[in-house]
């Protein structure tokens, strides 16, 4: 594939699949540019609100969108969309992450590594949740190290090098975290169940890997829910919902709210400003019992919120 020298390489900054996908094509540019060209990272509310003024920009791991399919442009992603670019560059394949795309760009110029390759990977069972790999929890360790030390805190700690990860002593934390953490989180979270609608159940996973948390739920059927979903506070009173489920499900309920979207069982969708997490709840609640459907038609709450803290549910 032929590339045009971009001005800034765009990730997402909230997984190992974001990170690793910026830190490729930023190494691939350095190769075919002699150019370290900076990496800027959003999350989803940030992307969207961020202005586009570059003349070549190469984008990775956000869902395809107008503003940025342009002439000269590079689009990397695996998420479901509506959208078909015209003019820019693009790989899609919703069957690997974007990471496994951009390490295949840098194939093709015999930028290849073993360690890259084992990288590479272990971003993909753990972004695409491959539960069926031998390695899926050590995939999952791997993917944890950005929810526990974030975007830059990770690029500081390897240099800006992703090989630095591969066995890296923080992994040794994670698992430790797994083992002691996520029972303590998964039996929290049971005893907080709450609907949303009939196909939607609300839990709350204060300690441990939330995404490992929700899977059990749904594997062991702690819920007759198909979809399983947590809310997450983010800085400035936003929210961000992210839905699970086994069968599908979860992509059509985050497609409900505006600019949700992501993989069939592993979704997500950005709230609009609320003041708490009862108003959080509120607003999930009416999303999904607007026009019925997929995880339509709620019931009232039997108790109330009480800003952060998440009651018990009432005794039988």
């Amino acid at each position: 594939m032929l590339l045009n020298r971009p001005e800034v390489i765009c990730t997402h900054e909230s997984d190992l699949d974001g990170l690793l996908s910026g830190l490729l094509l930023q190494r691939l540019a350095k190769a075919l540019f002699s150019l370290d060209v900076p990496i800027e990272a959003y999350n989803y509310q940030g992307w969207k609100a961020r202005r586009m003024p570059e003349d070549v920009a190469w984008v990775a791991d956000f869902a395809f969108d107008a503003r940025f399919d342009r002439a000269g442009w590079l689009l990397v992603d695996h998420h479901t969309s509506s959208y078909t670019p015209r003019q820019a560059r693009c790989l899609h394949d919703v069957g690997r992450s974007a990471s496994k795309l951009c390490y295949g760009l840098l194939l093709e110029y015999g930028l290849g590594s073993a360690k890259l390759e084992r990288l590479v990977h272990l971003t993909d069972v753990g972004d695409i949740f491959l539960e069926s790999d031998p390695e899926f929890l050590l995939a999952c360790d791997y993917a944890a190290l950005v929810k526990a030390y974030g975007f830059w805190g990770l690029h500081a700690v390897i240099g800006g090098e992703p090989e630095v990860l591969v066995d890296h002593p923080l992994l040794e934390v994670m698992r430790v975290r797994r083992r002691i953490e996520d029972p303590i989180g998964y039996d929290l979270a049971v005893k907080d169940v709450v609907e949303i609608s009939p196909t939607v159940a609300l839990v709350r996973a204060p300690v441990g890997n939330s995404n490992l948390i929700v899977h059990q739920i749904l594997n062991r059927g702690a819920t007759p829910h198909p979809v399983v979903a947590t809310l997450h506070r983010r800085g400035g009173g936003i929210y961000v919902a992210s839905f699970r489920s086994l069968h599908g499900e979860a992509l059509g309920v985050a497609q409900r709210f505006e600019g949700g979207g992501g993989h069939p069982n592993a979704s997500g969708a950005t709230l609009p400003k609320l003041q708490g997490t009862e108003a959080a709840v509120e607003y999930l609640r009416a999303r999904l019992a607007i026009g019925g459907g997929t995880g339509g038609g709620g019931t009232p709450l039997a108790y109330p919120f009480q800003g952060l803290q998440w009651p018990a549910k009432p005794s039988a």
